[in-house]
């Protein structure tokens, strides 16, 4: 693992929205119980990785995460940085009380924000698609992962 090809926009980016969304994570008010917020910390870090080691810069290597293809530091930050939005996902999930009928219309939400949030990382450097891979091609990413952590939420509702 290597620190950093060359410290530009892409690594400054990613300090600063560690920074910007781990003090909403401290400043919002505790609605969940330690476990699960812990547990949706460690979901969101390994979907992500789950991901970008498959698709991503793994075995299909789709796109590269910041400077190079090689495994930087910066690139465990950016797991690091996604583990808070499964957080929020969950978080935001509980505070509007979200049910069957608007479930659908949550994730495609969070989709949305997915999708935003990516291509504002294509433009800081800190994703760059390679073998035709195109931003479209993530809403089906998006969807899956915001299915699968809306429904594993209720899953692990029913058992606490």
């Amino acid at each position: 693992m290597i620190l950093w090809e060359q410290f530009d926009k892409n690594e400054i980016y990613i300090l600063v929205m560690i920074v910007i969304t781990y003090m909403a994570f401290f400043l919002l008010a505790k609605r969940l119980p330690r476990t699960i917020t812990i547990l949706f910390l460690v979901w969101g870090f390994a979907s992500s990785t789950l991901f970008d080691f498959t698709i991503g810069s793994g075995l299909l290597d789709f796109y590269k995460v910041n400077d190079s293809n090689r495994y930087e530091l910066f690139d465990l930050l950016t797991y690091i940085l996604f583990a808070t939005f499964g957080y929020f996902f969950v978080y935001f999930y509980e505070r509007l009380g979200i049910n069957k009928k608007r479930f659908i219309f949550y994730v495609l939400g969070w989709t949305m924000v997915g999708l935003g949030m990516e291509k504002v990382s294509i433009w800081m450097g800190v994703t760059q698609y390679q073998h035709g891979y195109k931003l479209p091609y993530s809403l089906a990413v998006f969807l899956l992962v915001q299915t699968t952590t809306g429904l594993y939420y209720e899953l692990i509702k029913k058992t606490v």
